[in-house]
């Protein structure tokens, strides 16, 4: 910032002081919002009222002066005029007063000549004076990752992105009502855990000081929820942030907003019916509607969504045929006819999930239900009893994304402890987001867990609607350090 613009502003800053008027006062007077005076104008016309908001316009002409303040509704016009503020008031604002500041003005509504809805301002006061030149409109702020960074000028700049994060708050409310309304009960587990499971991610690492132990950040929900399902609740869920130690794309990123639910005694027909229906809700009341763009592609919500075939789709793609003892060694050999690239110590279900990544699911792109996923990729997932290859898992895909993952969940401890230390191996192989062996987990099935259907989705849906990265809708996203 030019020196010579923060020292005006710092003179506009003491002139006000001088004039007796706090620049940051504690209390303001606002009687109205914004849109209820713009709404209610008929019949606020012989009434005082106090209005409030952030200068957006700033017109001084001799002895009057227009300006439109904004607050968190919307935006009015506000008039002064040296006649009916004083002499002194007047040009305290008009020289002091700028585009950035907090003001409060107290007077009666009128029509200008060209029938804009505005306040005739009697008296105003500074609420928050700036010392920093806000951008404009045209001439601000343009680079996407200083947005992100500054976030807050964004949000002061752009109404597209304050409606951005209104529309995010409807996409989370709709989940917790659809659930509520279901009788599920919400919960809260601990972001600090011994053991991360519950999905195949690299977690954070901590230290807790008064303990003098490390943490892993919880990179699911899943174990602890699961472990209430023990305890004898029936059904139970969590919205909670949830950290992966992972790469970086429109679909990833490090620290995201989760949301799980399990419910004990019910099945995948069950769930799949649920979630269709809370879907369609979301997209609705998110979007007004049940169509949007993604990508090139406009997807349409307002239809039953088809089941598609894991296996039968992969082997239409590759060739291959899951329900083979297939090695990995063929596999890579796959990979590479299709020039897919692969890390040399990538596992048997690695291997599996990047083929189907790179073929199967890039061609879903209207909502559909992808069921009977390999044993080797779902070691939480109970077995399929027609198929052991096979386990009671689906994903909602949509414009070539998968967005959600559910499951019947696994309840035989056996079984349980099995795949953990088949996802061991892996680790032991280089596969760092393999899952860990939890014993505790494991003891916890021993006791018992009645039959369930488990649910998790994240806020990759909502950037999903929205047709933007990620990052783009996380209101203050990682950045590097300056």
């Amino acid at each position: 910032m030019r020196e010579d613009i923060l020292k005006t502003k710092l003179e506009k800053l003491e002139n006000i002081k001088d004039f007796g008027m706090n620049p940051y006062p504690e209390k303001c007077e606002r009687s109205m919002t914004n849109i209820e005076a713009l709404e209610k104008f008929d019949e606020l016309s012989d009434k005082k009222i106090i209005l409030v908001g952030r200068i957006k316009s700033f017109r001084p002409m001799g002895n009057v002066c227009f300006a439109h303040i904004e607050d968190g509704t919307g935006k009015i016009q506000i008039f002064l005029s040296k006649k009916n503020v004083g002499d002194e008031k007047y040009k305290l604002f008009v020289k002091n007063a700028e585009i950035g500041d907090f003001v409060e003005a107290c007077g009666k509504v009128f029509k200008t000549k060209q029938d804009e809805k505005s306040l005739d301002a009697l008296d105003w006061k500074m609420l928050s004076k700036n010392v920093r030149p806000i951008p404009t409109e045209y001439f601000g702020l343009k680079d996407e990752e200083m947005l992100l960074r500054k976030r807050y000028l964004d949000l002061m700049m752009n109404s597209e992105t304050r409606e951005l994060f209104k529309k995010k708050n409807i996409f989370w409310q709709t989940i917790r009502q659809c659930l509520v309304e279901e009788k599920f009960l919400e919960v809260q587990t601990p972001v600090f855990e011994h053991i991360p499971g519950g999905a195949d991610a690299e977690p954070f690492i901590t230290h807790h000081n008064a303990m003098n132990q490390d943490f892993y950040l919880r990179i699911s929900l899943e174990l602890p929820l699961k472990r209430l399902l023990v305890g004898g609740y029936e059904r139970v869920f969590e919205i909670g942030r949830v950290f992966r130690n992972e790469g970086m794309d429109r679909d990833h990123l490090q620290e995201f907003d989760h949301m799980e639910f399990y419910w004990a005694y019910s099945d995948m027909e069950k769930g799949m019916k649920f979630s269709e229906e809370m879907f369609k809700k979301i997209v609705f009341n998110v979007l007004g509607g049940y169509k949007h763009k993604y990508e090139e592609n406009e997807i349409d919500w307002n239809k039953n969504f088809p089941v598609v075939d894991y296996f039968t789709e992969f082997k239409k793609e590759t060739g291959l045929d899951l329900n083979e003892d297939l090695s990995v060694e063929a596999l890579k050999s796959k990979a590479n006819e299709l020039k897919i690239k692969y890390e040399p110590g990538y596992s048997n279900g690695k291997m599996i999930d990047l083929l189907y990544k790179k073929t199967v699911r890039q061609k879903l792109i209207q909502p559909c239900f992808l069921v009977g996923h390999p044993l080797e990729i779902s070691p939480l997932a109970k077995s399929d009893p027609n198929n052991p290859k096979k386990v009671l898992r689906f994903q909602i895909v949509a414009g070539g994304s998968e967005l959600c993952n559910a499951f019947g969940e696994l309840n035989d401890p056996i079984d349980q402890k099995n795949r953990f230390l088949e996802q061991m191996k892996a680790r032991e192989a280089g596969d760092n987001e393999a899952q860990m062996m939890d014993e505790d987990f494991v003891e916890a099935l021993e006791y018992g867990m009645p039959p369930a259907f488990g649910f998790g989705m994240s806020e990759r849906f909502f950037s999903f609607l929205m047709n933007r990265s990620i990052r783009e809708t996380v209101i203050f996203p990682a950045v590097k350090g300056k």
